[in-house]
Protein backbone atom coordinates (compact mmCIF):
# COMPACT_ATOMS: atom_id res chain seq x y z
CA UNK A 1 0.00 0.00 0.00
CA UNK A 2 1.40 3.39 -1.03
CA UNK A 3 0.55 6.93 -0.06
CA UNK A 4 2.02 10.41 -0.22
CA UNK A 5 1.86 12.51 2.94
CA UNK A 6 2.37 16.21 2.21
CA UNK A 7 3.15 18.68 4.99
CA UNK A 8 2.71 22.28 3.83
CA UNK A 9 1.28 25.68 4.65
CA UNK A 10 -0.37 25.89 1.22
CA UNK A 11 -0.23 28.78 -1.23
CA UNK A 12 1.92 27.14 -3.92
CA UNK A 13 3.25 29.66 -6.40
CA UNK A 14 5.38 27.85 -9.00
CA UNK A 15 4.53 25.37 -11.74
CA UNK A 16 1.62 23.05 -12.31
CA UNK A 17 -1.38 23.21 -9.96
CA UNK A 18 -0.93 20.83 -7.01
CA UNK A 19 -4.62 19.94 -7.31
CA UNK A 20 -4.05 18.58 -10.81
CA UNK A 21 -0.89 16.80 -9.64
CA UNK A 22 -2.87 15.16 -6.84
CA UNK A 23 -5.55 14.06 -9.33
CA UNK A 24 -2.89 12.29 -11.35
CA UNK A 25 -1.63 10.54 -8.21
CA UNK A 26 -5.12 9.22 -7.48
CA UNK A 27 -5.38 8.00 -11.08
CA UNK A 28 -2.14 6.08 -10.48
CA UNK A 29 -3.59 4.48 -7.34
CA UNK A 30 -1.62 6.59 -4.85
CA UNK A 31 -3.58 8.55 -2.25
CA UNK A 32 -2.38 12.06 -1.40
CA UNK A 33 -2.97 13.08 2.20
CA UNK A 34 -2.22 16.62 3.31
CA UNK A 35 -1.47 18.19 6.66
CA UNK A 36 -1.64 21.96 6.60
CA UNK A 37 0.32 23.97 9.15
CA UNK A 38 -1.53 27.24 8.85
CA UNK A 39 -1.05 30.77 10.14
CA UNK A 40 -3.84 33.23 10.81
CA UNK A 41 -4.89 35.84 8.29
CA UNK A 42 -5.62 35.93 4.57
CA UNK A 43 -2.70 33.68 3.60
CA UNK A 44 -3.90 31.09 6.09
CA UNK A 45 -7.36 31.11 4.53
CA UNK A 46 -5.98 30.72 1.01
CA UNK A 47 -3.59 28.00 2.14
CA UNK A 48 -6.40 26.09 3.84
CA UNK A 49 -8.50 26.12 0.69
CA UNK A 50 -5.63 24.78 -1.42
CA UNK A 51 -4.83 22.04 1.11
CA UNK A 52 -8.42 20.76 1.12
CA UNK A 53 -8.56 20.82 -2.69
CA UNK A 54 -5.29 18.86 -2.98
CA UNK A 55 -6.50 16.11 -0.65
CA UNK A 56 -9.92 15.90 -2.33
CA UNK A 57 -8.34 15.56 -5.79
CA UNK A 58 -5.85 13.01 -4.45
CA UNK A 59 -8.48 10.78 -2.87
CA UNK A 60 -6.96 11.42 0.54
CA UNK A 61 -7.61 13.25 3.77
CA UNK A 62 -6.66 16.73 4.93
CA UNK A 63 -6.17 18.22 8.34
CA UNK A 64 -5.55 21.87 9.18
CA UNK A 65 -3.53 22.26 12.38
CA UNK A 66 -1.36 24.67 14.30
CA UNK A 67 2.21 23.76 15.17
CA UNK A 68 1.28 22.34 18.58
CA UNK A 69 -1.16 19.83 17.04
CA UNK A 70 1.11 18.70 14.21
CA UNK A 71 2.78 15.69 15.80
CA UNK A 72 -0.33 13.77 16.87
CA UNK A 73 -2.03 14.66 13.57
CA UNK A 74 0.73 13.07 11.47
CA UNK A 75 0.40 9.78 13.34
CA UNK A 76 -3.39 9.80 13.21
CA UNK A 77 -3.48 10.60 9.49
CA UNK A 78 -1.15 7.77 8.52
CA UNK A 79 -3.04 5.11 10.44
CA UNK A 80 -6.48 6.40 9.51
CA UNK A 81 -5.74 6.56 5.81
CA UNK A 82 -4.38 3.00 5.83
CA UNK A 83 -7.57 1.86 7.53
CA UNK A 84 -9.75 3.76 5.03
CA UNK A 85 -7.90 2.25 2.06
CA UNK A 86 -8.34 -1.28 3.38
CA UNK A 87 -11.99 -0.63 4.20
CA UNK A 88 -12.54 0.55 0.61
CA UNK A 89 -10.93 -2.62 -0.75
CA UNK A 90 -13.02 -4.81 1.56
CA UNK A 91 -16.13 -2.92 0.48
CA UNK A 92 -15.40 -3.71 -3.16
CA UNK A 93 -15.07 -7.40 -2.28
CA UNK A 94 -18.36 -7.32 -0.40
CA UNK A 95 -19.99 -5.71 -3.42
CA UNK A 96 -18.73 -8.41 -5.79
CA UNK A 97 -19.46 -11.35 -3.46
CA UNK A 98 -22.58 -10.33 -1.55
CA UNK A 99 -23.96 -7.46 -3.62
CA UNK A 100 -23.70 -4.91 -0.80
CA UNK A 101 -21.65 -1.74 -0.88
CA UNK A 102 -21.43 -0.79 2.81
CA UNK A 103 -20.15 -2.74 5.80
CA UNK A 104 -23.07 -1.30 7.76
CA UNK A 105 -25.43 -3.41 5.66
CA UNK A 106 -24.07 -6.61 7.19
CA UNK A 107 -25.73 -8.24 10.22
CA UNK A 108 -24.15 -7.03 13.48
CA UNK A 109 -22.16 -10.20 14.16
CA UNK A 110 -20.75 -10.32 10.61
CA UNK A 111 -20.04 -6.60 10.69
CA UNK A 112 -17.94 -7.05 13.84
CA UNK A 113 -15.93 -9.82 12.14
CA UNK A 114 -15.25 -7.66 9.07
CA UNK A 115 -14.20 -4.67 11.21
CA UNK A 116 -11.80 -6.92 13.10
CA UNK A 117 -10.28 -8.09 9.82
CA UNK A 118 -9.85 -4.48 8.67
CA UNK A 119 -8.16 -3.53 11.95
CA UNK A 120 -5.79 -6.49 11.72
CA UNK A 121 -4.92 -5.73 8.09
CA UNK A 122 -4.24 -2.09 8.97
CA UNK A 123 -1.49 -3.23 11.30
CA UNK A 124 -0.05 -6.08 9.20
CA UNK A 125 -0.28 -4.83 5.60
CA UNK A 126 2.98 -3.62 4.07
CA UNK A 127 2.99 0.18 3.91
CA UNK A 128 5.05 2.70 1.97
CA UNK A 129 4.74 6.38 2.86
CA UNK A 130 6.43 9.03 0.71
CA UNK A 131 6.81 12.01 3.03
CA UNK A 132 6.88 15.31 1.14
CA UNK A 133 7.90 18.35 3.19
CA UNK A 134 7.35 21.95 2.18
CA UNK A 135 10.70 23.63 2.93
CA UNK A 136 9.77 27.02 1.47
CA UNK A 137 10.68 30.16 3.39
CA UNK A 138 7.23 30.54 4.92
CA UNK A 139 7.61 27.16 6.68
CA UNK A 140 10.78 28.16 8.53
CA UNK A 141 9.03 29.15 11.80
CA UNK A 142 7.31 25.73 11.83
CA UNK A 143 10.40 23.58 11.22
CA UNK A 144 10.83 22.53 14.86
CA UNK A 145 7.24 21.27 14.96
CA UNK A 146 7.75 19.41 11.67
CA UNK A 147 10.86 17.68 13.03
CA UNK A 148 9.04 16.57 16.17
CA UNK A 149 6.11 15.30 14.12
CA UNK A 150 8.34 13.22 11.84
CA UNK A 151 10.11 11.71 14.83
CA UNK A 152 6.77 10.63 16.28
CA UNK A 153 5.60 9.32 12.90
CA UNK A 154 8.68 7.09 12.73
CA UNK A 155 7.94 5.72 16.18
CA UNK A 156 4.36 4.98 15.11
CA UNK A 157 5.48 3.18 11.93
CA UNK A 158 8.04 1.13 13.84
CA UNK A 159 5.29 -0.02 16.20
CA UNK A 160 3.32 -1.66 13.36
CA UNK A 161 3.65 -5.43 12.88
CA UNK A 162 3.61 -5.07 9.08
CA UNK A 163 6.59 -3.86 7.06
CA UNK A 164 6.70 -0.05 7.00
CA UNK A 165 8.93 1.85 4.61
CA UNK A 166 9.45 5.58 4.35
CA UNK A 167 10.94 7.78 1.64
CA UNK A 168 11.55 11.45 2.39
CA UNK A 169 11.58 14.45 0.06
CA UNK A 170 11.55 18.20 0.51
CA UNK A 171 10.94 21.11 -1.84
CA UNK A 172 12.28 23.33 -3.22
CA UNK A 173 15.76 21.85 -3.60
CA UNK A 174 18.39 23.56 -1.45
CA UNK A 175 21.18 22.37 -3.77
CA UNK A 176 20.06 23.42 -7.23
CA UNK A 177 18.16 26.64 -7.88
CA UNK A 178 16.11 25.27 -10.79
CA UNK A 179 15.26 21.94 -9.18
CA UNK A 180 11.88 21.62 -7.51
CA UNK A 181 12.42 18.47 -5.44
CA UNK A 182 15.24 16.98 -3.39
CA UNK A 183 15.28 13.40 -2.11
CA UNK A 184 16.53 13.10 1.45
CA UNK A 185 16.20 9.33 1.69
CA UNK A 186 14.92 6.55 -0.58
CA UNK A 187 12.71 3.69 0.61
CA UNK A 188 13.97 2.35 3.91
CA UNK A 189 12.63 0.29 6.78
CA UNK A 190 15.55 1.38 8.96
CA UNK A 191 13.40 4.06 10.48
CA UNK A 192 15.57 4.69 13.52
CA UNK A 193 18.13 6.45 11.32
CA UNK A 194 15.76 8.64 9.31
CA UNK A 195 14.90 11.42 11.72
CA UNK A 196 18.53 12.64 11.93
CA UNK A 197 18.29 14.09 8.43
CA UNK A 198 15.75 16.73 9.38
CA UNK A 199 18.39 18.81 11.08
CA UNK A 200 20.07 19.30 7.68
CA UNK A 201 17.08 20.78 5.82
CA UNK A 202 17.31 24.50 5.19
CA UNK A 203 14.15 26.46 4.47
CA UNK A 204 14.27 28.87 1.53
CA UNK A 205 12.81 29.81 -1.83
CA UNK A 206 9.46 29.47 -3.54
CA UNK A 207 6.72 26.84 -3.17
CA UNK A 208 6.57 24.47 -6.20
CA UNK A 209 4.09 22.06 -4.60
CA UNK A 210 2.61 20.73 -7.86
CA UNK A 211 5.92 19.86 -9.56
CA UNK A 212 7.20 18.32 -6.32
CA UNK A 213 4.09 16.14 -6.06
CA UNK A 214 4.51 14.91 -9.63
CA UNK A 215 8.16 14.05 -9.11
CA UNK A 216 7.36 12.24 -5.86
CA UNK A 217 4.64 10.29 -7.66
CA UNK A 218 7.13 9.29 -10.33
CA UNK A 219 9.35 7.80 -7.62
CA UNK A 220 6.49 6.07 -5.81
CA UNK A 221 5.04 4.43 -8.93
CA UNK A 222 8.45 3.70 -10.48
CA UNK A 223 7.10 4.97 -13.79
CA UNK A 224 8.60 7.55 -16.15
CA UNK A 225 6.54 10.70 -16.10
CA UNK A 226 6.30 13.02 -19.09
CA UNK A 227 3.01 14.97 -18.92
CA UNK A 228 1.81 17.25 -21.67
CA UNK A 229 1.73 20.81 -20.37
CA UNK A 230 0.24 24.00 -21.69
CA UNK A 231 2.01 27.34 -21.72
CA UNK A 232 0.55 28.30 -18.36
CA UNK A 233 2.00 25.20 -16.72
CA UNK A 234 -1.27 23.25 -16.44
CA UNK A 235 -1.45 19.57 -17.28
CA UNK A 236 -3.52 19.31 -20.43
CA UNK A 237 -4.39 15.64 -19.93
CA UNK A 238 -6.17 16.15 -16.60
CA UNK A 239 -9.13 18.27 -15.65
CA UNK A 240 -10.38 18.68 -12.09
Amino acid sequence: MKQILLITDGCSNVGVSPVIAAAQAQAEGVAVNVIGVIDHGELGVLGSEEIREIAAAGGGMSRIVNSEQLSQTVQMMTRKTVNATIQHAVGKELQSILGISQIEQLPPEKRAEVVQVIDNMSETTSLRVALLIDASASMKPKLAAVREAIHDLLLSLRARTGVSELAVFHFPSTKTRDQELEMDHGWTNQLANVDKMFYKINMKGTTPTGPALLQTLQYVTEKPFSPTTTEDGMLSDYVV
